[in-house]
Formats: structure tokens, sequence, C-alpha cells
């Protein structure tokens, strides 16, 4: 008896286990996910799940498609083909440089000139003359 009643506990530890750790945020992650594609508006930047970056130019509910601007090119896609929305008066964050990128960037700046080429390659057309 004590078994069976030990067991049914571990059943149901189990699924209010699944429940709080595995459903309940999925269902929370999808209510975020629906409120932001009903506070859509039109101006606003968005990021498809494409990696495409765009604004919207027209919202039609009834077909859940969307009407996006990407510099001049005007593109329908599903409601659920957005993954990202910037609202109108926000601008996106600019990326953090890492001290490797700047240097890479100040680098790159630097006009080119003959001497900077790599030595290596002018050690080869020696060697083949």
């Amino acid at each position: 008896m004590a078994g069976s009643i030990s067991t049914i506990l571990m059943i149901v530890v189990m699924f209010a286990f699944f429940y709080f750790f595995m459903m309940r945020p999925q269902k929370k992650q999808q209510q975020q996910r629906q409120e932001m594609l009903s506070g859509l508006k039109k101006g606003d930047k968005i990021i498809t799940i494409g990696g495409l970056h765009g604004v919207i130019d027209k919202i039609d509910r009834s077909n859940n498609t969307v009407d996006l601007d990407l510099d001049g090119v005007y593109l329908t896609f599903n409601l659920s083909a957005i993954r990202t929305v910037t609202p109108q008066g926000e601008k996106t964050p600019a990326p953090v440089a890492t001290e490797t990128a700047a240097k890479d960037a100040t680098d790159d700046d630097k006009p080119y000139s003959e001497g900077d080429g790599d030595s290596s390659a002018d050690d080869q057309d020696d060697t083949n003359k």
C-alpha cells in the first residue's frame, strides 16, 4: 500500500515539474509573442525570421499579412515571419565593439602603400626568378 502511494505521489510531482518548468514558460513566450504581433503598427522597424530588416508599410489582420518597405522594395510577409519589433520612436542599439574589432577597424583606416604588402609574397617572387 505504501509503495503505490509513493508511486502516485512521484507521478504527481513529475507532472507538476513538467508544468512549471516546461509548459508554463512556453505559454508565457507564446503570450508575449502574440502581444508583440497584436501591437504592430505602421512605421515599426522589424526583423523577419529570414534576417530581413524593414519598416512596416501596411498590416492586413484579416489575411495575417504585413507589407514591408525594404529601402523602396515592398514585400508581403505572413505575420508569423516577424521575429523582432523595434517601435517607431526607439533606435536600434549600436553593436558593442570589442578590443580586437576596434584594433582591426583602425588598421583598415590606414592608407595603402606599396610597402605595406605581405613580405612573404615578395620573397616568393624573388625565388622564382
